[in-house]
Parts: C-alpha cells; sequence; structure tokens
C-alpha cells in the first residue's frame, strides 16, 4: 500500500483563458492592460516601452467609464472558475483507468488577470509530474492559445514536450460540433420560434483576425485565419443541413481590433447590414468562437445585435458551463493526460 501510494503520480490541469477584471476599478484595470499591450497587442504593432504605460492607463480609463455607464461587470473569471469545477467534476466522476495510478488537480488560471498563468506554471514545474493546460478558445492562434503556449515554454524550457501538453484543434472536434448544435437549437426562444411573417438569420460570432499587416503584406504571427474561416464553413453547413433549423442563412460576424493593419472583413455590423437589406425579419447571434461569455461576447456584440432594430432578435450565450460541454472537455483532457504519462513512460524506458 505504501508503494502504491509513494509511485502515485502527480498531474495538474490548468483552465485558463485571458481574464478579465472582476472587481471594477482602475487601479485593477491597469496592470491587465499593461500585461495585454506587452504579451498581445506588441506582437502586431511596434510600441516603445515608454507608450505602453501611457496607452493602457488610457484604455483602463476608458473601459471604467464605458462599463461603469453601462454597469457592465464582466462574467468570464467567474464562468471560467464554473467550468473549472465541471470539469473536475466529470474527470473525477470518469471511472478512467488513468487515476488509478495518478492524482489531477484541475485549476483556473489567466494571461491577464490574477492568478497568472505563467506563475501558475512555475509552481508545478517541480512539484507535479506533468501539467495539461486547456485553453478556453477554440480555434488558436499567436493571440489566443499562442499566448499559453509561449508562457509554458518561458517556464519549462526544452523539458516542456515531455512535462507539458497544451489543448488544440478542438474546433475541428466533430463531438464539439454536434455540442454546439444541440445547445443552439435548445437555446431558441419562443419568439424566434413563432418568427414566420420573414426571414430569420444567425450570426456566428468569432474573434477576427488580421490578414494583411500595415504594409499590406501577410502577417508574419501564426493569426488563425485559415482555422477561422474553416470552422464557420463547417458550422454553417451543419446547422443549416440540420431537421431542427429555422435559419434562412448563416453569417459570420467577426470582432476585429483597429490597430495592426486590414482585419477579416465579415464583421458582426456587415452581417447585421446585409441581412437588415435584404429584409429578414429576425436575427439571432451566437458567439461560438468563445468558451465563455466575456466583455466581447455579452457587452460589446450583444449592444449590436440589440441596437439593430430587428423586429426579433436573441442572443444566445456561449456554451459557458453546459454539462455536456463539459463532459466532452474531460474526456479530451482525459485523453491527453494518458497520452502525456505514455510518452514520459516510453522516455523513460531509453
Amino acid at each position: 500500500m505504501v508503494d502504491r501510494i509513494v509511485n502515485r503520480k502527480k498531474y495538474a490541469v490548468v483552465v485558463t483563458t485571458y481574464g478579465e477584471v472582476e472587481n471594477l476599478t482602475i487601479r485593477n484595470l491597469w496592470p491587465s492592460s499593461r500585461r495585454i499591450l506587452k504579451v498581445v497587442t506588441r506582437q502586431i504593432v511596434k510600441i516603445p516601452t515608454a507608450l505602453i504605460y501611457f496607452i493602457a492607463d488610457y484604455r483602463s480609463t476608458k473601459h471604467y467609464i464605458n462599463w461603469k455607464l453601462n454597469r457592465y461587470n464582466s462574467s468570464l473569471l467567474a464562468i471560467n472558475r464554473a467550468q473549472k469545477n465541471r470539469l473536475a467534476g466529470f474527470i473525477a466522476q470518469s471511472g478512467s483507468q488513468f487515476l488509478s495510478h495518478a492524482d489531477v488537480k484541475v485549476v483556473d488560471a489567466y494571461y491577464f488577470v490574477p492568478p497568472y498563468l505563467d506563475d501558475m506554471l512555475q509552481q508545478f514545474l517541480h512539484d507535479y509530474d506533468g501539467v495539461v493546460v486547456v485553453p478556453m478558445i477554440p480555434v488558436e492562434s499567436s493571440f489566443s492559445c499562442g499566448v499559453a503556449c509561449q508562457m509554458v515554454i518561458d517556464v519549462y524550457g526544452d523539458s516542456a514536450f515531455t512535462k507539458v501538453k497544451v489543448l488544440s484543434k478542438l474546433w475541428k472536434d466533430e463531438r464539439l460540433h454536434q455540442i454546439y448544435i444541440d445547445y443552439l437549437f435548445e437555446q431558441l426562444s419562443a419568439d424566434v420560434r413563432r418568427q414566420k411573417n420573414g426571414k430569420t438569420g444567425l450570426v456566428l460570432a468569432i474573434h477576427g483576425t488580421l490578414v494583411k499587416d500595415r504594409a499590406g503584406n501577410p502577417p508574419k504571427v501564426f493569426t488563425g485565419l485559415e482555422e477561422t474561416i474553416a470552422f464557420f464553413e463547417v458550422m454553417k453547413h451543419k446547422i443549416m443541413i440540420d431537421p431542427r433549423n429555422i435559419f434562412s442563412d448563416v453569417r459570420q460576424g467577426c470582432m476585429n481590433h483597429s490597430t495592426g493593419g486590414e482585419w477579416t472583413s465579415d464583421t458582426i455590423e456587415k452581417a447585421l447590414a446585409d441581412y437588415k437589406e435584404e429584409g429578414y425579419e429576425g436575427v439571432v447571434m451566437f458567439p461560438y468562437g468563445f468558451f465563455a461569455d466575456n466583455s466581447e461576447t455579452e457587452y460589446d456584440a450583444f449592444k449590436k445585435l440589440d441596437a439593430s432594430g430587428f423586429p426579433v432578435t436573441q442572443y444566445v450565450r456561449c456554451i459557458n458551463d453546459s454539462p455536456a460541454f463539459a463532459q466532452w472537455l474531460a474526456d479530451k483532457v482525459l485523453a491527453e493526460l494518458q497520452e502525456l504519462s505514455n510518452l514520459q513512460d516510453a522516455f523513460g524506458k531509453l
């Protein structure tokens, strides 16, 4: 019995995303804005160090005033914690053979607000046999999941290959597609279902990507553009052929930044304007490009839909802590843990 306890391995699962300030104060927004500029924005725009603080403080003040006036508070961290708890529960209840010889700890961490992902990885470096990082965004890019990958490399260095797995290419999983579609049709309101006076359109909202830099050239960083397009095409096709479908059309709705060059052209604004011009009576928006609601989805995107003026509209919240989604994610994580363990065993025999 003693030998079995001693030989048990320890693994950590880190559920991570950007992170947004929960307690809305300028003092809390400052460090978050500075980390965003240092980690993400500087990948596409050269910003002198001295300007980082000025721009970050300006953005912090702007967000504070805007969110305060509109009485908005981000729910992202609360949702991510709920997702973490659901995931931990399904892993614990899975009956997986992997749990017979290993202990698994599930935690949450963030790129831009505490607890920081890089700090969490540093804590696990010497005390855990391995780590699975779960970026809660389906389509990876240098600006999203790439942030997690860079933090893994910074902390683990050459040992990252045998110590850490980062979930990726989640957008390609057919089981996720079906979970998304079932969730979407289950959430449709009675008003949307009863809408028979005209066409109803669906906007699939996602974070936009950089298409060309300021010089008109392809970006030097991985933007996930092809993946974003492919994800939309497969989801549109599967929604349109589903027997439950009520939508006349499905359109991509990108949320872009204003710096760095040319961004994706199929924006939320364009989708709504085109639906309006084509005489649509109803529009549903579903942020399929995010696993958790945040200020870009439940605030920015929702406001655009709310102000669109269609007779019937509905915002369908992100998949968030849906049990079906959590079960799928638990299965993905357990598979990654087993693969990491197998890899370590193989290297141990060399």
